[in-house]
C-alpha cells in the first residue's frame, strides 16, 4: 500500500470509528469492525492481526477456507459476507463464526444441518433495504417471516439484520439506509426477538452507519486499499 502500512491504515479505521461514535453519542466499544480481506494474501490479514484486528470478512468460499486453515492457530473470528450457493453451504457453515447474507429458508436450513455438533452459528438475514434489482437480500416486508422460519432451525442463532445500501457521497442519504434498517430490527425485537446486531456501514459510509445504530461495521478498502476488481462489500 502506498500510501499507509496495513497497521496504521487500521489504526486509521478505528480512530475514524471511535470519533463517530463520540460524536453520534454512541459508545465504541458497542461496535465492532469486521476487516474485509476478500482477495488479500495471507499475509495481508497477519500484518492487521498484529496490529490488533481479530474479525474478518470474507466472499470467497474457496479462498476463506484456504486463509482459516492456515490461520488456524490465530485466534480469529471469521465472517461470510458473500452470497450463499447451495453447494458451498457445508464448507460456510464448518469454517466461518458468523454469516451476515441468509436471505432464504433453504439456505438457512442448509446452514443448520451442516452446523451439527458445533456451537450455534451466528446468522444475520440480509435486507435489500433500497430495493435495488441488482442486490440480493430480501425485502423489508419479508423479513419478520424469515426471521420466524429462521428462529426454528436448529444450530443457527439469529443475531440481527444486514445490508450493502445503494451507494450515496450525500450524508443524509446514508443515514437514511442506516436508519430504515434500524427501524426493521426495532420491529423484530418488539416481537420477541434477541437481536444485537446491526451489520451496516463500509468504508466511505461508516459514520453515517454508526450515527444510525450501526453495530457491526465491514471495511475493507480503506484497510486493505483497493482490489483489482472492487466488488460490493468493503
Amino acid at each position: 500500500m502506498s500510501q499507509c502500512t496495513i497497521a496504521s491504515c487500521l489504526h486509521n479505521v478505528n480512530t475514524r470509528i471511535i470519533d463517530a461514535a463520540q460524536r453520534f453519542g454512541r459508545n465504541p466499544q458497542e461496535i465492532q469492525l469486521v476487516a474485509v480481506s476478500k482477495t488479500k494474501p495471507v499475509s495481508d490479514i497477519l500484518q492487521a492481526y498484529d496490529a490488533g484486528q481479530t474479525h474478518f470478512g470474507e466472499n470467497y468460499v474457496q479462498e476463506a477456507v484456504e486463509k482459516i486453515k492456515a490461520l488456524a492457530d490465530k485466534d480469529i473470528e471469521w465472517h461470510f459476507i458473500g452470497s450463499i450457493q447451495g453447494n458451498k453451504a457445508e464448507l460456510i457453515a464448518q469454517n466461518f463464526s458468523w454469516v451476515h447474507t441468509i436471505d432464504s429458508v433453504r439456505h438457512a436450513k442448509l446452514l443448520g444441518q451442516y452446523r451439527s455438533n458445533m456451537p450455534p452459528l451466528n446468522v444475520c438475514i440480509q435486507v435489500n433495504i433500497n430495493n435495488e434489482p441488482s442486490k440480493s437480500g430480501v425485502f423489508a416486508h419479508e423479513v419478520m417471516d424469515l426471521a420466524h422460519q429462521i428462529k426454528l432451525i436448529p444450530n443457527l442463532k439469529l443475531r440481527g439484520l444486514m445490508a450493502i445500501p445503494k451507494s450515496s457521497n450525500y450524508f443524509e442519504e446514508q443515514c437514511n439506509s442506516a436508519k430504515a434498517l434500524h427501524i426493521l430490527m426495532r420491529l423484530l425485537t418488539n416481537r420477541g426477538f434477541e437481536l444485537d446486531t446491526l451489520s451496516i456501514g463500509m468504508s466511505h459510509d461508516l459514520e453515517a452507519a454508526i450515527a444510525e445504530g450501526a453495530t457491526l461495521v465491514r471495511v475493507g478498502t480503506d484497510i486493505f486499499g483497493k482490489r483489482n476488481q472492487e466488488m460490493n462489500d468493503g
